[in-house]
């Protein structure tokens, strides 16, 4: 079988791969769909992000959804030719996190397509895979292309959570990637009475509002666009921030109320805050890593009609175009979430 190996920054390989079996407890994946994510293009584009680099050749991808082709002993939750979204997150569920109930933050995480350890977690982009029968949540009703999406969406349901109750807020959305995208989306899903979102291309923001954000600004083109909600110590309750770009933290807090919430998900290197303005409006600064839970949430949430993100997979290329497709997802001009196709 043939797997998408990064080498190094700009070093992508199609390469073959032995063919797998489930053991006990496991299933045997066809993969489908595979969407490409920012980290993703972060190895290679750069070949990691801040101190995590590549050390050895590894597969990428964890965003991903497929058949079940074949069934381990005492697996009784899918059953063959059902289409599942695999869950990336393999924790240890013995760790004193993982016991708190805090598995995003276990000790010994096994999260597909991660530099952070050595010997590095190969990943997804495969085109069949074995895992946890855990892992796997049934998504029937669902396109491929959609339940590959249950990924991205979860890490944003794990930021809202933290975020707090959002019905009734005005909330601003700094950065229309796609985990701005489906913040929006939740967002109005949650209850927000206002939506504004932020970017500097064009296409993101006509998507951001076609899926929900009342209002967009270029602050590439107006630097200046928040001055407007910056009146009366400012009018957004809760900042979802999807940049990772400091100054796009930095312009909005004149525009946050008193009290108002950061959840800070854009994952851009270390940011320098401007931490006395935000200790003067009482700002709480929220981080939010990974979820857990939160994924079969996100495919019965989809499965619901709850939040509709088909808009959001605006290209899919086949395993054999990987390159192309990296390139084309670098690339915000004209691409919010691109998906590697397998079959």
């Amino acid at each position: 079988m043939k797997a998408i190996v990064a080498h190094a920054a700009k070093d992508l390989r199609l390469e073959d791969q032995e063919m797998p079996s489930p053991g006990p407890g496991e299933v045997l994946i066809r993969m489908e769909r595979g969407g490409i994510c920012g980290s993703d293009l972060h190895y290679y584009n750069h070949g990691g992000f801040g101190t995590v680099r590549l050390k050895e050749p590894m597969i990428l991808g964890h965003e991903v959804s497929g058949t079940i082709e074949a069934l381990g002993a005492g697996v009784e939750t899918v059953q063959i030719g059902d289409l599942v979204a695999v869950s990336p997150s393999r924790p240890c569920y013995t760790c004193a996190y993982c016991q708190k109930g805090m598995q995003n933050h276990c000790m010994d995480m096994r999260f597909y397509g991660s530099a952070m350890p050595f010997p590095h977690i190969q990943g997804a982009f495969r085109e069949y895979m074995v895992a946890d029968a855990r892992q796997c949540a049934p998504a029937a009703g669902l396109s491929a292309a959609e339940a590959a999406m249950a990924e991205p969406l979860s890490v944003v349901l794990h930021a809202a959570k933290r975020a707090g109750d959002l019905m009734g807020k005005r909330v601003l959305v700094t950065g229309c990637g796609p985990i701005g995208q489906l913040a929006v989306l939740v967002a109005r899903a949650c209850g927000a009475v206002e939506i504004v979102a932020t970017d500097v291309a064009p296409f993101t923001l006509e998507m951001a509002q076609k899926i929900g954000a009342d209002s967009v600004h270029n602050v590439a083109e107006d630097p200046g666009a928040l001055d407007q909600y910056a009146p009366n110590k400012g009018n957004f309750d809760v900042l979802f921030e999807c940049s990772g770009v400091a100054a796009a933290l930095a312009a909005t807090i004149p525009a946050l109320r008193p009290g108002a919430v950061i959840m800070q998900l854009g994952l851009g290197g270390d940011m320098t805050l401007p931490v006395q303005a935000m200790t003067a409006k009482e700002i709480e600064l929220r981080g939010s890593f990974r979820f857990h839970a939160e994924f079969f949430e996100a495919v019965e949430m989809m499965q619901a009609g709850r939040l509709k993100v088909k808009p959001l997979v605006t290209h899919a290329h086949g395993l054999e175009n990987a390159v192309e497709a990296f390139d084309l997802a670098s690339d915000r001009s004209q691409a919010i979430k691109v998906q590697i196709q397998f079959s």
